[in-house]
């Protein structure tokens, strides 16, 4: 079972000989892994984006580049330009503007906050669907989740912070 070992110099050609060929392993198995586009049946590629409180699952195929948003267009359901460009800036930043369309479904929050979690969600997905635009997406901060959100009502108080209106009398 146990092998006897004399000195350190034999004990440390053992421990460096015997684990590097399952590092070697486990590294190729992490680049594979990373690498490798995730699509289904369907040639979608899924993602979850969240901004506030509102959630998005957002599905990218190749298309023409049509936005759809729980079902409406996105000039109908983000009347907003302004909205409207933040939904783009993932596909725009990595040049894939036009190349894919997005399918997806938001619930939560309000227009920008939805905004937000689309945007997320398109990056998160592009990212899926291609590995390879991850250094783009990460540059532009698209893939970092806003945690921000509104802070909650404080009780003895009218909203979190404001106080009501002190008088000496």
């Amino acid at each position: 079972m146990a092998e006897q070992v004399r000195d350190f110099s034999e004990l440390k050609s053992k421990l460096i000989k015997a684990p590097e060929p399952a590092v070697e392993a486990e590294a190729e198995a992490v680049d594979t892994d990373e690498n490798q586009s995730n699509i289904d049946k369907q040639g979608r590629a899924y993602a979850t984006g969240k901004r506030k409180d509102a959630v998005a699952r957002v599905w990218v195929k190749p298309g023409p580049g049509r936005i759809i948003v729980n079902g409406k267009e996105e000039t109908v359901y983000f009347a907003r330009p302004v909205l409207r460009m933040i939904l783009r800036q993932p596909l725009v930043a990595s040049a894939r503007d036009g190349q894919f369309d997005v399918v997806c479904t938001v619930s939560g929050g309000g227009l920008s906050g939805q905004a937000g979690a689309v945007r997320h969600g398109i990056s998160k997905a592009l990212l899926a669907y291609e590995p390879g635009l991850r250094p783009v997406l990460k540059q532009g901060g698209f893939l970092t989740r806003d945690s921000r959100t509104v802070e909650r009502k404080k009780y003895g108080r009218p909203k979190a912070r404001r106080s009501f209106q002190f008088s000496k009398r």
